[in-house]
């Protein structure tokens, strides 16, 4: 099963992911994607950190910034899935790296085939998955090419990620919305 959770920032996305996680498994795999750039974000981290060794499950924890398809394709090959929830946090930041990596020029054609691939990994995996994303959209049209290449990549990632995930969760000030039961058939 794949579980798409989005919504916007501190909109208490990774808090509903992680207590979902333990009502659906015994275990979880944590799989951050964010590197840490400063004193801020490194709090940030902690704060995510603390509130797992809370949980009621235990959690693993493997930070992989860029290959996230091939760790999910290697935790697939383990099969060691029977009650372990997979959640990545976030989506939206695995996509900044790589759109950080590949720059304004060669990102788009690049970043689709990052894309392709996840897709086909999503759509073969074994096990529980949740993904964290957020919603860019909603905001103001951004001022630059590269803000406006990521804005776009977002929702056509958001909108790829959605059509494969089984439950879609909308959180908004803390409270999830389940919209892919909801979703209005053309």
């Amino acid at each position: 099963m794949v579980v798409l959770i989005t919504g916007g920032a501190k909109s208490g996305k990774s808090t509903f992911a992680e207590r979902y996680a333990a009502k659906l498994g015994s275990a979880g795999i944590y799989i951050a994607t964010s590197p840490v750039f400063d004193d801020e974000l490194q709090a940030r981290v902690l704060e995510h950190q603390q509130r797992r060794e809370m949980s009621s499950i235990r959690w693993e924890t493997i930070e992989e910034e860029f290959e996230l398809d091939a760790v999910l394709k290697k935790l697939a090959d383990d099969n060691e899935l029977a009650d372990t929830v997979v959640l990545v946090d976030c989506l939206i930041l695995w996509l900044s790296n790589w759109l950080m990596r590949c720059g304004q020029h060669d990102a788009v054609q690049r970043i689709l085939v990052q894309l392709d691939r996840l897709e086909q990994t999503l759509l073969t995996f074994p096990g529980t998955l949740l993904l964290v994303t957020n919603e860019v959209g909603y905001g103001i049209v951004p001022e630059y090419p590269l803000g406006r290449i990521f804005r776009d990549l977002a929702g056509v990632m958001n909108q790829r990620m959605a059509a494969v995930s089984d439950r879609v969760f909308l959180v908004t000030a803390g409270i999830p919305i389940e919209l892919k039961s909801r979703e209005f058939k053309m």
